[in-house]
């Protein structure tokens, strides 16, 4: 878990080449480094251990794995390879780069040990027997030999241990109980937990299922990350190291940081978090990327580090929820929903608008209690960036364009990834030469490993869920005890990703969610594509909740505030926009936030979410024309969790709350 001192997140901090932007903490004025990508896209961005620094022949060889990655998952999207073996061959090459960048211990960074070398040689072992006798492999799922079921164990041993060096203990240990499940199912019946209980299943069988089928450790969760988030981790790092990533910072700058208003520098963040959010998809990248060329800003501005840091973290969070590259969990949803990824960004589109929407209000909020005020950035004018670098947008552009057209999400994002690299052309100090396309090969590879990891883990706790039937039997719990009722089944679920999330990341939350929540939610009414939605924002909680809460660790690292106050502030600018998933699963004109409705509930919907936003921010923010009072911000609050509720009646009483709110305020201000 980051602290406040995480070396590889502190050291973004400085003004080095690497950072992503430089700053000049005397000007506030961002520096432009274009080609530079940042250490957060360097580095994994969601991994809890910093990669160990290398050189000599491991370095090479991670260059050549890394790289070698990209150019096998581009080589994917045009050639023909099988699926399974496709996908045994991805992690065969992400463990081998895990256990060579990955230390197993802190005390081991400074080099790659004996052990780490040995745990790659057997991964390649274990991983190249599927391959090697593929033929009569796939046949022996259900009575596989003794080789078979001990290269299966193996492989279950070193996908936990990869998962543990890159995301932490937590989620390989879930990974092990649901495994003790798989096996003692039985025992749950001696031990009065009968609705739990099941045969049993024996090593073969596990083993079977986990190892020799699509349906474990290669099942939907590590298709995913091997066809789809690979190929959006490498597009990311070609924006990056062609310039687009600090282009997209400094036109928000120049376009949003010219205010006079002393919530200016928090708004432009706040875009700029947005814009960056579209080419990272990682939360963690984003905030320490704008930390290291807003901090300085906001600083000086007069926001304290906490609050900085809350608006830092906020921001960056909403890289996750952001089309049209979002977060691994959007493309999990678009498998599991077995819809076009092109839908899932639509649906995500309002809520990414009102999430931004309510940090804005908030930092407005802020800003006037706290008396800041504006920062001069000597930038030049945006029409004049547009013009130079305008050309930055085009591969955004071009993937939704692309998938617009009915292009299949991999052939979208190959095309536009072929177009940011002829475009990085257009200046020669941008020119994606071949040292720096290898570099930015190698950052898309490096990228996705804790995510080959996770999701590899992940594929475990499904199998296991799906053999024994623990998630109908999770989904019957929860709707007994919301005696079927829609409103406290919504809750109840809610609680329950909150608290997965809690121990681990949004991915891995989310497809755990995704087969032992969802279904309670659809049993109960809620449409799947609504259902699946609201896990996924409620799975992106983790981000903001201890003790993984990655963004605002990183960002209190940045700006030297308190971890615990940034992360409650990050939970309070947040907040508003995590009340929008109710709508959208209470009634089914909500179903409008998703754009999944009639025009008229789309347009009634949207405009009732968006004065909820306003109400709470009014509410939890405290401020309108003036410091709210307590009664008013009460009222405020009410009729915001009210407007929320996507029906005529609770609409036009919410209404009434806020009205009764900005008029009281009014009153007592007016003089």
């Amino acid at each position: 878990m980051p602290g406040a001192r995480d070396p590889r997140i502190h050291g973004c901090a400085t003004r080095r080449r690497g950072s992503g932007a430089n700053v000049d903490t005397n000007r506030e004025t961002p520096l432009s480094d274009p080609v530079a990508p940042p250490a957060a896209l360097r580095d994994d961005p969601d991994a809890e251990v910093p990669t160990r620094p290398l050189s000599g022949f491991p370095a090479r060889l991670v260059t050549v794995l890394a790289a070698g990655l990209s150019l096998y998952a581009l080589y994917w999207v045009v050639g023909i390879v099988q699926p399974q073996i496709y996908r045994v061959s991805f992690l065969l090459i992400a463990l081998v780069l895990t256990f060579v960048l990955y230390p197993a211990v802190p005390a081991w960074r400074g080099r790659v040990a004996a052990l780490d070398w040995a745990l790659a040689a057997v991964a390649v072992v274990v991983l190249a027997w599927p391959i090697v006798d593929f033929d009569r492999f796939v046949y022996r799922a259900a009575t596989p030999s003794g080789l078979d079921i001990l290269f299966g164990a193996v492989t279950t041993v070193l996908v936990l241990e990869a998962t543990r060096r890159t995301v932490g203990w937590i989620l390989p240990a879930t990974a092990v109980g649901f495994l003790l499940y798989g096996y003692y199912g039985p025992l749950f019946e001696f031990v009065g937990l009968e609705i739990f209980a099941h045969r049993g299943y024996a090593v073969e069988r596990l083993v079977g299922t986990l190892y020799m089928t699509l349906e474990g450790i290669f099942g939907v969760p590590l298709n995913v990350a091997s066809s789809y988030i690979v190929l959006f981790t490498i597009f990311g790092a070609m924006l990056q190291h062609s310039g687009a990533g600090q282009f997209f910072i400094t036109w928000t700058m120049a376009a949003f940081g010219r205010s006079s208003s002393g919530a200016g520098p928090g708004r432009t963040v706040t875009m700029s978090g947005f814009l960056l959010g579209t080419v990272s998809g990682s939360g963690v990248a984003t905030t320490v990327t704008l930390g290291a060329v807003a901090w300085p800003m906001l600083r000086r501005a007069g926001f304290s580090p906490e609050i900085g840091g809350g608006i830092l973290s906020a921001s960056g969070i909403g890289a996750i929820l952001a089309p049209p590259t979002m977060g691994a969990a959007a493309f999990l949803i678009a498998e599991f929903l077995q819809i076009t990824y092109l839908q899932v960004i639509a649906m995500a589109i309002v809520p990414a608008v009102l999430y931004y929407l309510s940090i804005v209000l908030m930092i407005e909020a802020d800003a006037r209690r706290l008396g800041t005020k504006a920062v001069a950035v000597d930038l030049p004018s945006v029409w004049t960036l547009t013009r130079q670098s305008g050309y930055q947008f085009l591969p955004l552009v071009s993937i939704v364009l692309l998938l617009v057209s009915g292009m299949t999400p991999f052939r979208a994002v190959f095309l536009a990834t072929m177009i940011a690299i002829g475009l990085s052309w257009f200046r020669r100090e941008t020119a994606l030469r071949p040292a720096r396309l290898t570099a930015a090969l190698e950052t898309g590879g490096r990228a996705v490993l804790a995510v080959a990891a996770t999701t590899a883990t992940a594929g475990i706790i499904v199998g296991v869920v799906t053999l024994t039937g623990l998630g109908l039997k999770i989904s019957s719990i929860i709707v007994d005890l919301a005696g079927g009722n829609l409103f406290f089944t919504v809750v109840y679920a809610a609680v329950a990703v909150w608290m997965l999330g809690l121990a681990v990341p949004v991915t891995a939350s989310y497809i755990i969610a995704a087969v032992m929540i969802a279904p309670a939610l659809t049993l109960v009414g809620v449409p799947d594509v609504a259902a699946h939605m609201f896990i996924f924002y409620y799975a992106v909680l983790s981000e903001v909740s201890p003790p993984t809460a990655l963004s605002p660790f990183a960002a209190a690292a940045i700006t030297g505030g308190n971890p615990f106050k940034t992360m409650m502030l990050t939970w309070k600018y947040t907040l508003p926009a995590f009340l929008v998933p109710f709508a959208f699963t209470l009634s089914p004109e909500g179903l409008g936030v998703l754009l999944q409705a009639p025009l008229a509930d789309i347009a009634r919907t949207v405009l009732t979410a968006v004065v909820g936003i306003l109400a709470l921010a009014m509410g939890l923010g405290g401020w309108l024309r003036q410091a709210a009072t307590t009664p008013e911000r009460t009222l405020a609050v009410a009729g915001g969790l009210l407007l929320f509720y996507a029906a005529t009646t609770t609409d036009l009483i919410g209404a009434v709350c806020f009205a009764a709110a900005i008029g009281m305020h009014l009153a007592r201000t007016r003089a």
